[in-house]
This record gives structure tokens, sequence and C-alpha cells, in this order.
């Protein structure tokens, strides 16, 4: 009987073993890199001013987090949860794809083709932006 028992246990280890090695092994490095912004840009929520930035987004993270580290001048860092992936074929270019708004210009996508993948980001309608503008107007006059 006891036997049996350690040749059930050396099985489950052997299994539990290969499995968390095989784990390990499918385990992407973190997207990692470097941009410069030539003007303060919106993204999401924040201001996000001109400089030099690096980069790192973890494909195998549970929250899909983009963080920046401003490297120029005074250093800033962000998070951005990336609501949206998807994948990007080879031959696209790098790049930050910018929307203007009346607002100012928003980052609505990263592309990063060496890591197979695009990031995008969410842009606020032209319509909640009138409507965040109307409700601020109204509460300073309320005052």
């Amino acid at each position: 009987m006891t036997s049996i028992r350690r040749f059930v246990y050396a099985a489950v280890l052997a299994v539990t073993t290969l499995n968390f090695a095989l784990n390990l092994a499918s385990a992407q490095e973190p997207a990692r890199g470097h941009f410069t912004l030539t003007h303060e840009v919106r993204w999401q929520n924040a201001r996000v001013p001109a400089g030099d930035y690096e980069f790192t987004y973890n494909i195998d993270s549970i929250a899909p987090v983009l963080s920046l580290t401003k490297t120029s001048g005074t250093r800033a860092s962000f998070m951005f949860l990336v609501p949206v992936t998807d994948e990007s074929k080879p031959a696209d270019t790098s790049m930050l794809l910018l929307e203007s708004t009346p607002a100012g210009s928003y980052v609505s996508a990263m592309q990063l083709p060496d890591f197979g993948m695009s990031l995008h980001f969410v842009v606020p309608t032209h319509a909640a932006e009138r409507q965040i503008a109307k409700a601020a107007t109204t509460a300073v006059l309320g005052q």
C-alpha cells in the first residue's frame, strides 16, 4: 500500500513539475521600448507632457496595463489600462496613433509590430467633451 502511495505521489509531483516548467517556457517577456512626444497629448484621462518616455507592457499580466516613465526633464510615471489589443502585422511600423479633438490630441493606439500587437485606448467622443464642458460651466456658474 505504501509503495502505491509513493508511486502516485511521484507521478503527481512529476506532472506538476512538467506543467509548471511548460508555463514558464511559454511566458513572454514584457514589451519594452521608448519614444518621444513632441507635444503634450491626452492619453485616456491623463495629460502626458512632451518628452522622452520608456514603456513596458506585460503581455501575460492579469490586468493589461501599459506603464510609461518620462526619462527627460521632470520625472513622471503613468499607468493606463489597455481595453483592447489586436494582432499587428510584421510589416506595420511602430507608432503612436493620435486623434485630434477640440480638446487636443488623444492617443488612440500604439502599434508594436515587433511584439505582434497593437494596443487601443479610449478616446472620448466629441459629444462627451461638450457634455463635460457644459457640466463644468454650469457648476462654475452655480457657485
